[in-house]
């Protein structure tokens, strides 16, 4: 009977140990994660912090000598998100860890009510302060990005403005006498023409020439359109 109890005592003892032998094994990871995120502040607007959430070790393999932490290409840089850490020398898992990133830094609100399709100006925009992670996503953090662009809807006023919500300008418009710009190395050409279509800067758009020829370029801002050669 006291070899029965011995026996298990001992095993007992043996399974109180596993969650230290765990938490131990997840540390490693989360050193590099707070390396990888201590590298990404400077690049932050404003002074921030991090909370790491939890790390599920519990049965990757040991052994790893080298952990690369990274992120996903257009993940949110604030915020609740994760980061990904993968081990690529000595073993091979690959695990996601949910991290959440505060940042204090100005941000952009409306200074009065704006009305849908309404072109704003640095007189309909202010700015405030707070934590980043607490707004909505997209919300923009300078006023110049904002200005001359367009309220894709109604927004009340001393409300965040958000990217998503802001339409670039239209500059050259259906039906519209436009200036064609055709042009190479050491030579430009310009004619005539009239718009297919409506564009902003920078979009593709069909040109019915006065010739009767029709061409495709890229508007500009100025309202002209550049034909590449």
């Amino acid at each position: 009977m006291k070899h029965h109890l011995l026996c298990l005592a001992a095993l007992l003892f043996s399974i109180s140990l596993a969650p230290t032998a765990v938490a131990a094994d997840s540390e490693p990871i989360r050193g590099a994660i707070k390396d990888f995120l201590d590298r990404q502040a400077p690049s932050l607007p404003g002074p921030s912090r991090h909370e790491i959430g939890s790390i599920a070790a519990g049965g990757i393999a040991d052994g790893c000598r080298t952990i690369s932490v990274s992120m996903q290409p257009g993940a949110r840089p604030w915020g609740r998100t994760h980061v990904q850490a993968r081990c690529t020398e000595g073993a091979s898992w690959n695990l996601y860890v949910p991290v959440e990133i505060h940042v204090t830094a100005d941000y952009v609100v409306s200074a009065r009510p704006l009305r849908a399709g309404q072109t704003i100006t640095g007189a309909d925009l202010t700015t405030r302060r707070g934590d980043l992670a607490e707004l909505p996503a997209n919300v923009l953090t300078d006023t110049a990005q904002a200005l001359g662009q367009t309220a894709g809807a109604a927004l009340p006023a001393e409300r965040p403005v958000r990217g998503d919500l802001l339409r670039k300008p239209v500059v050259v418009r259906q039906g519209q006498s436009i200036r064609v710009i055709s042009g190479g190395t050491g030579f430009q050409v310009a004619g005539e023409g009239k718009a297919m279509g409506n564009a902003i800067a920078g979009q593709v758009i069909q040109v019915r020439m006065n010739s009767g020829q029709t061409i495709s370029g890229v508007a500009q801002a100025d309202g002209s359109v550049h034909v590449s050669q």
